[in-house]
Order: C-alpha cells, then sequence, then structure tokens
C-alpha cells in the first residue's frame, strides 16, 4: 500500500524558509489553489521588512520548496539576491485574480514549468 506525506494548509502557514546556505528568505503566507484542477498553484513567501512592516510578497512555485520535517521549515533553493530581485507584490496589494501568464512567468523565473504542464 502507498504511503503519503500529508499536511494540512494551516500547518504549513507561518512556515520559516530558508535558502540552501541557511539565509532565512521569510515566512509562507499564503498557500493558492487553483479551484479548477485541485493542485497548488503557488505559495505566497512574506520577505523583508521588520515586524510584518515592509515586507514584500513574493509568489513560489510549490515544487521549488523541500520540506524539512525536523526544523519545520521549507528550503527554496535560491540565492537571497534572486529573491530580492522576483517579481512580487506588496502585502496590501496582491494580484486580483492572476492569469496563467502571471503564474507562468512566476515558475520560469525559479526555472519551472508550470504545475498545469506536468503530470
Amino acid at each position: 500500500m502507498k504511503s503519503y506525506n500529508l499536511l494540512s494548509a494551516s500547518t504549513i502557514t507561518g512556515d520559516d524558509v530558508k535558502n540552501t546556505m541557511g539565509e532565512d528568505l521569510g515566512k509562507i503566507e499564503e498557500i493558492m489553489i487553483d479551484v479548477n484542477s485541485g493542485r497548488i498553484a503557488y505559495v505566497v513567501l512574506s520577505f523583508g521588512g521588520f515586524l510584518g512592516i515592509g515586507d514584500k510578497y513574493f509568489a513560489i512555485p510549490w515544487e521549488s520548496l523541500r520540506l524539512s520535517p525536523e526544523e519545520h521549515a521549507f528550503y527554496l533553493d535560491v540565492p537571497k539576491e534572486k529573491l530580492e530581485n522576483a517579481p512580487g507584490f506588496d502585502k496590501d496589494n496582491w494580484p486580483d485574480n492572476p492569469d496563467q501568464q502571471f503564474v507562468s512567468d512566476i515558475y520560469s523565473y525559479y526555472g519551472y514549468r508550470p504545475y498545469w504542464d506536468i503530470e
């Protein structure tokens, strides 16, 4: 019988995200679901600021994150500078119903194929 690794979205929200150099990249704020396919479209990562003030938000492909259960954290294999230069948005100004091009651009920036192209 196949075993599954399942986590609730509320368990993941608030988890730390680090890069492979051990630098803190922020926290997971939201998990965005494509309601038509039932697949995770992307994860919203907050980065920068102090005590939530001045944070910039980034859409990150789910596939780009690697779980570290013992640390209750995720790893994103990008240098901090790449994230700093990534397309992002303000926490009070989220993309309004992001289109396929928005999501495709995000996946391309991080070197992944969009989730709808993966079987």
